[in-house]
């Protein structure tokens, strides 16, 4: 076994063959855990803004508030608003699902790209 062999993690195996060994490499093990915890951040917020989205839909499209998917859409849309749902509070209440509902999505796009970006940063 040559010295540049000891070098780079090979050594020699029954007849002759190379192995190399495996280093354990933190640098890209902690750019490969960013990178999976970037990717369920980004799943989370885009999951949010998506229901609240779909809450103001049916809600404006004048869905059956009792049918099944209706309530499951609202039930995780109301925790999911944080503080706004309350915010405007306009005489139509079609016009204030659409107003805080959609700021509440908004809101949630804009501090989950914000999120990714800091993840994104440490990850360097």
């Amino acid at each position: 076994m040559s010295e540049s062999d000891s070098a780079a993690g090979t050594h020699e195996v029954g007849g002759g063959r190379r192995r190399r060994h495996r280093s354990f490499d933190a640098a890209r093990a902690r750019v490969r855990v960013a990178g999976a915890l970037i990717a369920v951040v980004r799943w989370i917020g885009t999951l949010a803004a998506a229901l609240l989205a779909l809450h103001v839909v049916l809600t404006l499209g004048g869905a059956n508030p009792d049918n099944s998917i209706a309530r499951f859409v609202a039930d995780w849309a109301q925790p999911l608003a944080l503080g706004f749902s309350d915010l405007f509070v306009p005489q139509d209440p079609q016009l204030a699902i659409l107003l805080n509902y959609g700021i509440a999505a908004l809101f949630w796009l804009v501090a989950t790209s914000i999120a990714v970006r800091i993840l994104r940063l440490i990850a360097r």
